[in-house]
């Protein structure tokens, strides 16, 4: 099928079927476009405290209570195998520690060390600036707004994932 062909298809799709796709493409590439800038950021701000923005991000999910690797991954929407290279490493760095799981003897939990807790810390004052600087550029109630509408992106996407008909494979 040609691009000429593909676009003629489209023409004839409802209206709203053509918007609600063009919605979800902007979405789609706003997000992208913010998962870059936030992972660009996190790095400068991460580097002075020597981390990396994903040792933080792990390191960040586990600061309140520990957790299994699996657990990480799924609060992060990442894969396991990559949570548990990061989580290897912080603790050959010391900036993490595995202790047993009451739960479930072979899945142990990550927790930080004072180390970790130590370099987490040295990234609050520029964690704040940016916060602030961000709030200032979108006003505090919009602010609050967005984190509030991509929650519920996040939830909406995560439900319809668990409901989504599993593709049927011939025997």
């Amino acid at each position: 099928m040609t691009d000429t062909d593909r676009a003629a298809e489209r023409a004839e799709e409802p209206a709203e079927r053509r918007d609600q796709q063009d919605l979800l493409s902007r979405t789609a590439l706003s997000v992208f476009r913010l998962n870059g800038q936030f992972l660009a950021t996190s790095e400068e701000l991460a580097g002075p405290a020597g981390l990396t923005a994903a040792w933080w991000q792990v390191l960040g999910a586990v600061l309140r209570e520990p957790l299994p690797v699996a657990g990480i991954a799924r609060a992060m929407g990442i894969t396991r195998q990559s949570v548990q290279r990061v989580a290897d490493l912080l603790v050959r760095k010391e900036l993490a520690e595995y202790v047993p799981n009451p739960a479930h003897r072979r899945a142990k939990l990550l927790r930080p060390t004072d180390g970790g807790r130590a370099a987490v810390a040295r990234i609050d004052p520029g964690h704040a600036e940016l916060a602030g600087r961000l709030s200032a550029a979108l006003g505090e109630d919009e602010f609050k707004e967005t984190v509030r509408v991509l929650e519920r992106l996040a939830t909406a996407m995560d439900a319809l994932s668990d409901t989504a008909p599993e593709p049927v494979t011939e025997p």
